[in-house]
């Protein structure tokens, strides 16, 4: 029979769009609750089969309102944007990078290093000035690998997704990333057989290729490599 019931709305099932944009929201709110500075920390190199980690830190003190134009994840960007947005980076804030090696990597394990190339960044920013004990500790992801290798306990927060929301965290990922293909693309020059300059060190078939008729060198992670 017919009806003068009103028809029901289309129910869309699309995932809104997350946003690759970083904020301010996170560190502008723990501002207003009374955090002076905030550093955010993010990780590159985890993954690769040779050359160090590298742990980037980026300090935002209390009154910051903007940041760089184009700021993302550094994954998000390609190896040229990162480039030409690292000076700008810069110079909005105080930062470091700090380094593990792939000797240390594998003797005492990625977590652990991880957890010491940060803190050898946080050490950099204390002898620049920051202070990083009184400062709000953000890092990417879910897993605080800071706090077991710090000889005085700081104010360490997770967040996953911190890397793409937050702006700080993104500008030690942009750190990070520069910091660490400058590495690798030296090493390149003395190893070229890898194609690092390219993969960076990590697991891609020209690397593979190159360890099946060059063998090893020491910036390899020799218990990584199958």
């Amino acid at each position: 029979m017919p009806t003068n019931a009103p028809a029901k709305p289309a129910v869309s099932t699309a995932k809104p769009a997350i946003s690759k944009d970083p904020t301010l929201e996170f560190e502008l709110a723990e501002f207003a609750r009374g955090i002076e500075l905030v550093i955010g920390l993010d990780e590159v190199g985890r993954g690769a089969i040779a050359g160090p980690v590298a742990v980037g830190a980026h300090a935002l003190v209390t009154g910051v309102e903007s940041f760089p134009e184009g700021l993302r994840d550094s994954k998000l960007l390609s190896e040229k944007r990162r480039e030409s947005i690292a000076p700008a980076v810069e110079a909005w804030g105080t930062g470091a990078v700090g380094f593990a090696s792939a000797a240390e990597i594998d003797e005492r394990g990625i977590t652990a290093m991880l957890g010491e190339s940060a803190r050898r960044a946080l050490l950099e920013l204390h002898q620049a000035g920051i202070a990083v004990d009184r400062a709000l500790i953000l890092l990417d992801g879910s897993h605080d690998w800071l706090s077991p290798v710090l000889r005085s306990p700081l104010n360490v927060v997770t967040r996953v997704g911190a890397d793409r929301a937050c702006a700080s965290v993104s500008a030690a990922s942009v750190r990070a990333k520069v910091a660490r293909d400058a590495v690798m693309r030296e090493a390149h020059d003395r190893f070229p057989h890898y194609a690092w300059a390219s993969n960076k060190g990590y697991g891609a078939a020209a690397h593979y290729a190159g360890i099946a008729e060059h063998g090893l060198t020491e910036f390899h992670r020799k218990t990584w490599v199958k």
